[in-house]
């Protein structure tokens, strides 16, 4: 099972006694027919034998085609292996240290990437249906304000070749884990139609340890967890082109999740003198459903000229989470009666989205784009919560049960121009984002509305035919998320409790990279230098609410800057070795003085990832993948660091059945260890995980499909592809 499963799943279950952000589901994107290029940005760097990375002047595209983990496992685990991205043992991604991160589907946003469902969307999602991930630091104002960290867009193989195509793959591992998949395809002169469905299981053993220490208490709580998750995704996608000019199509996506969790737990609390003063186990289980549906049409316009046209999309996106959560704590110490606690919730989520993008060159190398963006959220939150000494005898906690509504019409329009000048290419855009937000919790109404203005620069000069220069500046603004700003309170065990803050205001971010990039086939060189200001920084905060309860909440933290030194190597050893490497050496202080902290705090920390892969033989490729993550400040302590490694081996059959076997974290090295360290509160979290795992895949493809050539290498825009 990838890593990042048991952690969401903790997040849900919260079976010791941490106070974690609740878990994060997976959506699909369908391939589409490669007819003409995308009107991407213009300045895209191709050569013959397709590289693993390619560049423009405002994003970077890395290829998981060869990764073999990408290709038995989930979309985080593809991501693990991208430079720029860091992906925990808990599956919570970021880019060079920012968890706030968009993502993206061929350019358009998600409901299952958004909230607490999104580290189930990328450890379900299969990572095989990836061709390539783009990864955009300093976004430019063609894409959503929203992930100050930058964005992370996900491009879908497309189909290629006329006729019929078809694949099928299934999938074993040790402990019962299994995933089977399908996709079908139909190419001809004006149709184009794919499908597929996906299903898979995971289970795994967790063991979980926290030491929790005050000026006159010391508790001490040792637990494990057992999960069951099991996933079924479909979705289908058609285009048609009506004329030469027109082109009309639809997406529609479904797909379920079951969550099964069971934990247990003992806690011990000493006195200032070492003596127990109190002791109680915990059992908690929780069972939860989340259904995804989504439906969306699509039409492009061409007009004369290359590259001129109007592209419009309307979707609809609603998901239904059902969870059951329910614990009994048997005390020890005092020897009081036992006691039940259960909280049913109902979370309703839906997302209407109109999305209109238009593209005009204006000469040679000079490109206008003009764009809006209208979404409407419609979301219910409905919390139950139960108390007794049995469970046939649990009444309502008027303390534990509300409903939290939250609704927002989100405005914007982005208009950019790109023109060379020389060997200089600039491209300069102005974003307006307004968003009206109304809240409705504890029988009082509220609003959160902003309205900004945020512009973007992006500058790329030439050196040579091997070398060029770039920078770039951007403003990004990062909104609070429904589950940060819900003021109702929600029991994790009892010793923690989480609940949001509907006072949080946006985060606002300054971004600045100077970057050198070196070309040479086989050999890829990146060098970036980059520095960020954050304004209002959204953050948990744990505090004691009086006899050792703590609660975990949103703040604005004052501010923080980062800054560093990233860079990427990418080339052949020899003709049948290949690596990848790169590296984040980075700087960050943080004004923590609204948290109790003295002053601002900082650290330097590094990281690194990196895979080499040996074509053993042409049928025979054997690869191994590490990772490297320093220790990392956080808003009240700091993240123990943490390592990983990887192998894989894949032999080609035949030209239509591949054998693929891989093994997750070979050394038994994935482990999660957190600690505050303030003057009134001083804890460590350790999360040991069942991560290590072996996986068999068998991959055959069938079908008619002729293969053609490739039409070349297309960035993928906010509207998504533009074929």
């Amino acid at each position: 099972m990838h890593i990042g499963l048991v952690g969401v799943a903790l997040a849900a279950a919260q079976a010791a006694s941490t106070a974690q952000a609740p878990p994060p589901v997976a959506p699909q994107a369908a391939p589409q027919k490669p007819a003409e290029a995308s009107t991407g940005v213009s300045a895209v760097t191709v050569t013959a034998d397709a590289p693993a990375v390619r560049t423009s002047i405002d994003r970077r595209s890395y290829s998981v085609a060869g990764d073999l983990s990408a290709q038995s496992g989930a979309i985080a685990d593809a991501l693990r292996n991208v430079p720029s991205v860091e992906v925990d043992v808990q599956g919570n991604v970021s880019l060079r240290g920012d968890p706030s991160v968009t993502i993206l589907i061929d350019g358009k946003p998600s409901g299952l990437f958004q909230g607490e469902g999104r580290g189930q969307a990328l450890q379900q999602m299969p990572a095989e249906r990836i061709d390539r991930v783009e990864v955009i630091t300093n976004p430019s104002a063609e894409f959503r304000a929203d992930g100050t960290g930058g964005v992370i867009n996900l491009i879908t193989k497309k189909a290629k070749g006329a006729g019929r195509t078809s694949s099928l793959r299934l999938t074993g591992g040790d402990s019962g884990r299994n995933g089977l998949s399908g996709n079908m395809g139909y190419n001809s002169g004006k149709l184009s139609a794919s499908g597929d469905i996906n299903y898979r299981q995971d289970f795994a053993d967790q063991v979980d340890y926290e030491r929790r220490q005050q000026a006159s208490l010391d508790s001490e709580t040792k637990g494990g967890t057992e999960l069951d998750f099991q996933s079924l995704t479909s979705q289908a996608t058609v285009d048609y082109d009506v004329s030469d000019k027109l082109r009309i199509g639809g997406e529609a996506r479904l797909s379920r999740f079951q969550l099964a969790v069971d934990a247990q737990a003992d806690t011990s609390r000493r006195d200032a003198t070492g003596a127990v003063v109190q002791a109680y186990g915990r059992d908690l289980t929780v069972r939860q459903k989340r259904d995804n549906g989504a439906i969306g049409v699509n039409l492009r316009r061409k007009f004369d000229g290359d590259g001129h046209e109007l592209t419009l999309k309307l979707s609809y996106d609603g998901v239904d989470d059902n969870r059951t959560r329910t614990g009994h704590t048997l005390n020890r110490l005092p020897a009081v009666t036992g006691a039940f606690d259960q909280q049913r919730l109902g979370y309703d989520t839906r997302q209407t989205d109109f999305k209109g993008d238009y593209v005009r060159p204006m000469g040679p190398g000079q490109t206008l784009k003009l764009g809006f963006d209208l979404q409407f959220d419609d979301n219910g939150y409905v919390n139950t919560g139960l108390r007794g000494p049995s469970l046939s005898g649990l009444v309502v906690d008027p303390g534990l049960t509300s409903q939290f509504l939250y609704e927002q019409q989100l405005s914007q329009a982005y208009v950019t121009y790109e023109r060379p000048v020389g060997e200089l290419t600039v491209l300069a855009g102005l974003r307006y984002e307004q968003s009206k937000l109304d809240l409705t919790a504890l029988g009082r109404k509220s609003d959160n509305d902003t309205t900004r203005l945020m512009p973007s620069l992006h500058l790329s000069y030439k050196l040579n035919d091997r070398q060029k220069l770039t920078a770039s500046y951007s403003q990004r603004l990062q909104r609070p998320g429904p589950f940060d700003l819900n003021p109702v309170p929600f029991l994790l065990d009892p010793l923690n409790y989480r609940v949001g803050n509907p006072n949080l205001k946006p985060q606002q971010t300054h971004s600045f990279e100077l970057g050198w990039q070196y070309r040479k086939a086989p050999l890829m060189a990146l060098a970036t230098l980059y520095y960020r200001q954050n304004d209002k920084v959204v953050t948990d905060v744990v505090t004691d609410s009086g006899g050792g309860v703590f609660v975990t909440t949103k703040a604005n933290v004052a501010n923080t800057r980062n800054g560093g030194l990233e860079l990427v190597l990418n080339g052949k050893l020899t003709p049948k070795l290949t690596y990848n490497v790169s590296s984040n050496f980075f700087w960050v202080e943080l004004d923590g003085s609204n948290l109790g902290f003295p002053g601002k705090r900082s650290a330097v920390t590094a990281q690194g990832r990196g895979s080499l892969s040996w074509q053993a033989t042409p049928k025979d490729l054997l690869q191994i993948n590490g990772f490297v993550s320093g220790k990392r400040l956080t808003a009240q302590g700091y993240a123990m660091p943490s390592t990983g490694i990887d192998l894989g081996y894949r032999r080609k059959i035949d030209d239509r059945l591949s054998l693929l076997v891989t093994v997750q974290d070979f050394l038994n090295l994935y482990r999660d260890k957190q600690v505050i360290d303030t003057p009134a509160l001083k804890s460590l979290v350790v999360r040991d995980f069942d991560a290590r795992m072996l996986r068999v895949t068998l991959a055959w493809t069938f079908g008619t499909g002729k293969s053609r050539k490739d039409p070349g290498f297309d960035f993928q825009g906010p509207g998504g592809p533009s074929q």
